[in-house]
């Protein structure tokens, strides 16, 4: 597991699974009930309370959710599984950061944020960022979202996700996409067309005024984290963000 500390007057914790942690997605064929066990034992081992954890329905969409700063569980209807699934939202905001936040993904980028907020408060926010999202913004809606509650001094971190050189795409998805995002095209290791989703996610992250620390692993290559285009009944990795008092990082 990767571990970070964003080192605010109110700090926050940063984690990104690995294969370790197992399966944490409802949506890909698991047991639901072993799905659980390994989120309360994720909980659990973060110093969370069972069920803290603010999970999303992703959708590759660019629906950006605001969890509700009165506490933990505030966003949740009292249907366990709706608690379970979470959101139909493939971003959360939460502008005191009481709730802990998580995203999920397998070769798609998670990136997680921590912003300085109002009266030495902590904004925290997750973004799921595939080809779709990241072509159609859900970085920058994150980062203005983060803004509008009052956030400051972003950082973001971008977990593992398939590299440049192994998101190997159709020469016109790649040449399409550069037209939207300038840069995003690249070439595979096998001198095929490609889309380099983490590069283009620090450049654009920074042209916002947004510190970025991007973890090295691809998911493709490294055998640790779930890779979809390994194996589309693959799993999903969590990108997680919930308040802690400092000097607890791994």
């Amino acid at each position: 597991m990767l571990r970070y500390e964003f080192p605010g007057r109110t700090p926050a914790q940063v984690a990104f699974t690995s294969v370790a942690e197992g399966n944490l997605a409802l949506h890909v064929g698991d047991v639901p009930e072993d799905v659980l066990r390994r989120r309360r034992t994720l909980e659990s081992g973060l110093g969370l309370d069972p069920g803290a954890v603010q999970f999303m329905n992703q959708t590759h969409s660019v629906r950006i959710h605001a969890v509700d700063p009165s506490g933990p569980g505030s966003t949740r209807t009292s249907t366990p599984d709706a608690v379970a699934w979470g959101p139909d939202a493939d971003a959360m905001i939460c502008a005191d950061g009481s709730t802990p936040l998580a995203v999920m993904v397998a070769d798609c980028l998670p990136v997680v944020f921590a912003a300085q907020g109002p009266d030495g408060s902590v904004v925290t926010a997750v973004a799921h960022a595939g080809r779709k999202g990241l072509l159609g913004g859900i970085l920058q809606g994150t980062v203005d979202g983060i803004r509008s509650v009052g956030g400051h001094e972003i950082h973001a971190w971008i977990g593992p996700a398939v590299c440049g050189a192994c998101y190997e795409v159709p020469a016109d998805m790649a040449a399409e996409a550069d037209g939207v995002l300038p840069g995003i095209a690249a070439t595979s290791r096998w001198g095929t067309a490609s889309l380099d989703l983490p590069g283009t996610a620090t450049r654009l992250l920074v042209d916002q005024g947004v510190e970025v620390t991007a973890s090295a692993p691809c998911t493709l290559e490294d055998p640790e984290y779930f890779s979809y285009r390994s194996d589309p009944q693959t799993g999903r990795l969590a990108g997680i963000v919930w308040l802690a008092p400092a000097g607890t990082t791994a």
